[in-house]
């Protein structure tokens, strides 16, 4: 039983000995870098002659890159409303209480003394509550109401909001 398992391993070795492989080496086409492979010559020279009869210019059409027209003037209102709906603009903070209920009572108040004015009342920062009034592109459109509005309510001050653009002035 050794000998025919001796026989069967010394056999195996010649066969695996007498497989035609050799070590090929072929280059990255992405990156450059060496890659090793270990294949037959016959598979090789078949990799070797599908390789030669593919096309290396890509057939998709080249992008050129489209022109964006930047206008010499600065956009109007009604542009920039286009192109974002919501933008970065500012509002007037009347005040910040610590209650919803407070919050509610305030705002009936300041609609019935400045009905021109929309208010919204912002919860982002319970418990605390902010009293906002208006929608401005700039601190300059809000400052004819926020000088109204400190008659009323000497706090109030102009922030930094988020404002949809067809409610700012």
């Amino acid at each position: 039983m050794n000998n025919l398992l001796r026989l069967l391993i010394v056999s195996s070795l010649f066969c695996f000995y007498n497989i035609d492989a050799q070590y090929v080496v072929k280059k990255d086409t992405l990156s450059g870098t060496e890659l090793s492979i270990s294949m037959d010559d016959r598979i090789n020279s078949a990799l070797e002659k599908i390789e030669g009869n593919c096309d290396r210019v890509s057939a998709a059409p080249v992008k050129t890159p489209q022109k964006i027209l930047v206008p010499s003037r600065e956009l109007t209102n009604a542009e920039v409303c286009r192109k974002n709906p919501k933008i970065m603009g500012f509002k007037i903070q009347v005040i910040t209480v610590k209650s919803n209920e407070d919050a509610r009572k305030i705002a009936t108040e300041f609609r019935n003394n400045f009905r021109s004015l929309k208010v919204e009342t912002d919860a982002s920062l319970r418990p605390n509550y902010k009293i906002l009034a208006g929608s401005y592109f700039s601190k300059q459109s809000a400052a004819d109401d926020l000088r109204n509005v400190k008659r009323v309510y000497p706090s109030a001050m102009v922030v930094p909001y988020a404002v949809f653009c067809v409610e700012a002035k």
